[in-house]
C-alpha cells in the first residue's frame, strides 16, 4: 500500500489507563489496554475491527479518533502527524474526522430539537452560509437516511432507536467527513432494522466516498460490509485480511474459535441483500 493510498495509519500504539503521576510518590503502573498495534485505512476502504469484549476494540477506534490518547506509537491521518496534535490545530481535522455511536441516546443532547442537532454542526464548521442553507441540506439527508421531515421537530426520546441511529448517521454524513468511525452502532436494533441501518451506510460510504471503520462483535455483520478486518485479542492484533480470506481460511486459532462461536451453522455473507418475510409475502 504507498503513502497516497492510506489516510489514516496508527503504528506501535500503545493506551494505558490510569498512568498519571501521583502527587507524591512515584507514578502509578496503570493498565495497559493497547500494545503496539498497527493498522492502516485506505481511502474509500471499509475496515472492520472485531473480538471479544475487553479485547480493546474500542478503545483503538477512539485512539484514531484522538478521543484517547496513546502513551506510545504514532497517529497519521492525511499526511498530518495528529499524535501530539494540540486542541487548537486538531479542532480543523475533527470535522473529516467523524463517530457513529453505539448508543444514540447518549450521544444526542435529549433538551435539543433534531432540527437543532442537525442544523448547528453545519454553521459551526461553515458549511452553510446561513441557517436557511442549512435547513436545506438537513432535509435533502433526511431523505436520505429515510427519515420524515416530522422528525426535525421532535426531541430524540420522541424516536424509536433505529430512527435515532439513523440521525447520528445523517448528523455525520452532513459534514462531509472523509473519516467515519462506527462502533457496535447496530447491537441494540432488531435484524430487519440492523438491514436497513447497514445498507445505508454502505450506500453512503460508496456515494461519498467515505473511508470507515467499523467495530462489532457480530462477524456476520463484519463480512457483509467491511473489505479488511482486524480481529483483535487482549490489546493487540491477532489476524488482519481481506475479509473473504479470513472468513474462509483464518490463519489464527483464536479467529477459528470466533468463527465457531457463531450460533448460525454458516454465516451468510448475502443477508443484507435478501427479502425479508414480509417483502416476499408482498411481492408473491
Amino acid at each position: 500500500m504507498s503513502v497516497s493510498d492510506r489516510l489514516l495509519s496508527a503504528k506501535g500504539i500503545e493506551v494505558t489507563y490510569g498512568a498519571k503521576p501521583h502527587l507524591f510518590g512515584p507514578p502509578g503502573h496503570g493498565i495497559k489496554v493497547l500494545h503496539g498495534v498497527d493498522i492502516d485505512i485506505r481511502r474509500g476502504e471499509t475496515i472492520g475491527i472485531v473480538g471479544e469484549s475487553g479485547s480493546g476494540k474500542t478503545t483503538l477506534g477512539r485512539a484514531l479518533l484522538r478521543l484517547v490518547d496513546v502513551t506510545a506509537g504514532s497517529i497519521r491521518f492525511d499526511g498530518t502527524d495528529v499524535t501530539r496534535l494540540p486542541d487548537a490545530d486538531m479542532r480543523p481535522l475533527r470535522r473529516r474526522m467523524q463517530m457513529i455511536f453505539q448508543d444514540p441516546m447518549a450521544s444526542l443532547n435529549p433538551r435539543h430539537t433534531i432540527r437543532r442537532i442537525l442544523v448547528e454542526p453545519l454553521l459551526l464548521h461553515r458549511l452553510a452560509s446561513d441557517r436557511k442553507e442549512a435547513e436545506r441540506h438537513v432535509a435533502e439527508i433526511l431523505e436520505r437516511v429515510m427519515l420524515p421531515q416530522a422528525c426535525l421537530d421532535r426531541n430524540p426520546h420522541e424516536l424509536s432507536g433505529g430512527q435515532r441511529q439513523r440521525i447520528g448517521i445523517a448528523r455525520a454524513a452532513l459534514l462531509k467527513p472523509d473519516f467515519v468511525l462506527a462502533d457496535e452502532i447496530v447491537s441494540g436494533l432488531d435484524v430487519s432494522t440492523q438491514a436497513q441501518v447497514l445498507n445505508l451506510l454502505k450506500e453512503l460510504s460508496r456515494d461519498l466516498g467515505l473511508s470507515m471503520a467499523f467495530i462489532s462483535h457480530d462477524l456476520s455483520v463484519i463480512r457483509a460490509v467491511c473489505d479488511r478486518v482486524y480481529v483483535m485479542r487482549h490489546g493487540r492484533v491477532e489476524e488482519e485480511g481481506d475479509c473473504e480470506r479470513v472468513f474462509t481460511a483464518p490463519a489464527s486459532a483464536y479467529t477459528r474459535m470466533l468463527l465457531d462461536a457463531i450460533p448460525l451453522p454458516e454465516i451468510d455473507p448475502y443477508w443484507l441483500g435478501r427479502e425479508s418475510p414480509i417483502e416476499e409475502a408482498s411481492n408473491a
